[in-house]
């Protein structure tokens, strides 16, 4: 039987980091996926997953992505049921990720709470890369 799954949306909220007993990271999100269906007005419709991902990844995805994250997810789905508060029994379906890989430049979104510094740029003109000179002796073919 197969069981895979591979998503590409974006983060709704922070992903949550938690620690298991024996301190194994876990962390969760929910990942908002585009649909290919529209609905009635012609709008796209959007699919909301919840994604638990486990260990050095977990600790990864906590630390590096925020809500509005664009990432690819490849895992399996697990459906668990559990008992609410008031003694009710419900069922969820989840996807538990064996990668999350970021799909977006690292900088290109704001990280709050942390001082994005930019490499340096060198002010040096002289570097300029419209006027290379090679010669046909420089190229490997």
């Amino acid at each position: 039987m197969i069981n895979r799954v591979i998503l590409v949306g974006r983060l709704t909220r922070d992903p949550e980091l938690r620690r298991t007993s024996n301190e194994t990271p876990v962390a969760s999100f929910t990942l908002a996926v585009d649909d290919r269906t529209r609905d009635a007005e012609g709008n796209s419709t959007t699919s909301f997953i919840g994604v638990t991902v486990w260990n050095n990844q977990a600790d990864n995805v906590a630390k590096f992505c925020r809500k509005g994250a664009l990432v690819g997810v490849d895992g399996r789905l697990r459906q668990r049921s559990f008992e609410r508060r008031d003694g009710s029994k419900g069922s969820v379906i989840e996807v538990i990720a064996d990668s999350v890989q970021f799909l977006e430049p690292k900088g290109t979104r704001e990280i709050p709470n942390e001082e994005f510094i930019p490499d340096e740029v060198p002010a040096d003109d002289s570097k300029n890369l419209d006027s290379i000179d090679v010669t046909d002796d420089d190229l490997p073919f």
